[in-house]
């Protein structure tokens, strides 16, 4: 695999720190076996090579994030460009052939749809990034919530956007918890359906030519309710399920490059679980060996 200049220049970076660090040291140290009978002056000359190993260490560590987090910025934007472009792009050439030819009643019909479709698609762009923005910053507005009926709306919602079936977005639903109550948690019903609502499409988009996603929820214990959404496709490897979580963050994998997103969904899921006091976390055994993600909410009674 070709190494792009940003990963050359972290490896530089790194280089130059660990080299200037491993300096630092030993210089620091020659100056105490040559000095270890000044006492104050040991002291002193310790605490200043520490110093200045310290903030080699912290620089170079800064530096690579930073590199890191433009290079995660500079995917984000050729993502959202592409997401934005070629939807554009489609319903212009629609527009221009109705514009120039006579076109058959049904074929406009279906030109009708096709733009529609790119509609849609550019909506959900858009508002994907408003998501983001407001997940970190919104105010929520909380209410008792019936997860359960919330939870079976957005697998209905799934598929019929995704044309899929009951048999390949299986919906499995404790009717009541244990002691017989509802499952209930206390929350803002539209931010928590955008947070079901990703994990859904991620699970479908990532199933590759196979749809099978099992969505399951339950109460583990009484103070919680746990989400489960299982698929199995592509798979995460073990190293990378943290890091999906975070902004601009995707998976570095050929068998996802025809997989479109601009790597903010699991992003606004963490944030939205967080904001609800609750927690999310992610499951592979592997590249295709499929993905679980797991959300769980404290649960109300009120």
């Amino acid at each position: 695999m070709r190494i792009t200049s940003r990963r050359k220049a972290i490896i530089t970076f790194l280089s130059v720190g660990v080299l200037l660090a491993g300096l630092a040291v030993a210089v620091g140290f020659g100056w105490i076996i040559l000095n270890w009978r000044e006492g104050i002056r040991v002291v002193l000359g310790i605490i200043f090579f520490g110093a200045i190993t310290a903030g080699l260490i912290l620089n170079t560590i800064f530096l690579v994030r930073e590199i890191r987090r433009n290079e995660q910025h500079d995917t984000f934007i050729n993502a959202v460009t592409h997401e934005l472009k070629t939807p554009i792009a489609s319903i212009r050439l629609y527009l221009q052939t109705l514009q120039s030819r006579d076109v058959e009643e049904a074929q406009r019909r279906e030109f009708y749809g096709l733009m529609l479709d790119d509609t849609d698609r550019l909506l959900g762009t858009v508002e994907q990034v408003l998501k983001a923005g407001q997940a970190t910053a919104k105010k929520f507005h909380f209410a008792p919530v019936d997860f359960s009926q919330l939870v079976e709306q957005c697998v209905q919602l799934a598929r019929s956007s995704h044309h899929v079936g009951s048999d390949l977005i299986r919906y499995e639903s404790p009717a009541k918890a244990q002691n017989g109550a509802d499952l209930i948690v206390n929350g803002d019903s539209d931010e928590l359906r955008t947070a079901v609502s990703n994990l859904l499409d991620n699970a479908v988009k990532y199933s590759g030519e196979k749809v099978n996603v099992i969505v399951r929820l339950e109460s583990p214990d009484p103070d919680r309710v746990q989400l489960t959404v299982q698929d199995h496709g592509v798979g995460i490897p073990a190293p990378e399920l943290k890091r999906i979580f975070k902004r601009f963050y995707r998976v570095r994998n050929r068998s996802l490059s025809h997989v479109k997103g601009t790597g903010l969904g699991l992003f606004i899921v963490r944030s939205i679980v967080s904001k609800h006091g609750g927690k999310v976390f992610a499951e592979s055994g592997g590249d295709g060996l499929g993905t679980t993600v797991v959300i769980r909410l404290p649960r109300s009674y009120t």
